[in-house]
């Protein structure tokens, strides 16, 4: 699983793109009109949103209070140090718990039963290989630290217990947030217009307003997107931990 996950940590920068890709494939419907009425399509929509919101908003709490390098060195495993405080002190790997219920989320607005029960589970074996991976290393690089820590802190359950007591104690940086994670927000806002314009244009159909409104959500997505990565590149715009 080691070696399994080292491999997949390589490449795991595209495989969130890769896996909003399968989001496309033709798939029989979880929810469906027998099951929930006509208007059956407004369950998946409103529980997908708030699966996926919620995987954001982990995401956002972990990089605004205490960032990790996500990336490696090289494309390999690397850390400087152990990383304990913020959401971190209330589950080792709060940013893959993100990435898990923003796909499940969008997987489940999408509709998609081969999404939700072959691609999820198969994305699942792929984020425990690599968290294997990354603790082999951690634990080869701080010992007993990471051994304490691991007993402390839950792999995959977020504690919700002194989550108070952390936010309370620490300051958010928003900026950070905003630098560091912008590109994902985009590929994921995009990935879910595609979805809802792909799997119901029923909801378009014979509402203009709606349409209109959809419209220039889009739009204003990506105005802000692009403003930002101008500020990210000319400097204007920097995170400077605090």
């Amino acid at each position: 699983m080691i070696a399994i996950g080292n491999f997949f940590f390589r490449f795991r920068n595209f495989l969130f793109i890769f896996l909003y890709l399968l989001l496309f494939i033709p798939s029989p419907d979880i929810f469906t009109a027998y099951q929930f009425g006509e208007r059956y399509y407004l369950f998946p929509i409103v529980l997908g949103l708030l699966v996926t919101i919620t995987g954001e908003l982990i995401r956002g709490l972990t990089i605004g209070l205490a960032y990790i390098v996500r990336g490696g060195q090289n494309r390999q495993i690397y850390a400087e140090k152990l990383v304990t405080e913020g959401i971190f002190n209330h589950c080792r790997n709060p940013l893959y718990v993100g990435n898990i219920l923003m796909l499940l989320g969008v997987g489940i607005l999408s509709n998609s039963l081969v999404y939700v029960g072959i691609v999820i589970p198969f994305f699942l074996f792929i984020y425990q290989a690599i968290v294997l991976a990354e603790e082999n290393f951690l634990r080869g690089k701080f010992g007993a630290q990471f051994d304490q820590y691991c007993r402390r802190v839950s792999r995959w359950g977020i504690r919700l217990s002194g989550l108070s007591e952390t936010f309370a104690g620490m300051r958010f940086n928003y900026k950070r947030w905003i630098l560091k994670e912008y590109n994902t927000l985009f590929v994921w806002l995009v990935g879910i217009v595609a979805i809802i314009l792909y799997r119901y244009p029923q909801l378009f159909e014979s509402d203009d307003e709606r349409r209109q409104i959809f419209v220039a959500w889009v739009v204003f997505v990506g105005v802000v997107y692009g403003i930002i990565k101008y500020l990210k590149k000319t400097g204007k715009m920097t995170d400077a931990v605090a």
